[in-house]
């Protein structure tokens, strides 16, 4: 673990992983945004 340190005293950051957990971040909110706003409008259609 210490050998992974960098000079500031933190590990080096694993900027492949970064991007692929922030793509993943970013998709789940555009999938779980897009999903709310279809149960809204299905329940506005048939609850109405």
């Amino acid at each position: 673990m210490a050998e992974d340190q960098g000079k500031a005293g933190h590990p080096a950051m694993d900027y492949a992983e970064h991007d692929k957990t922030y793509e993943l971040f970013i998709a789940m909110t555009k999938w779980g945004t897009i999903l709310s706003v279809a149960i809204v409008v299905f329940m506005a259609v048939t609850l109405l």
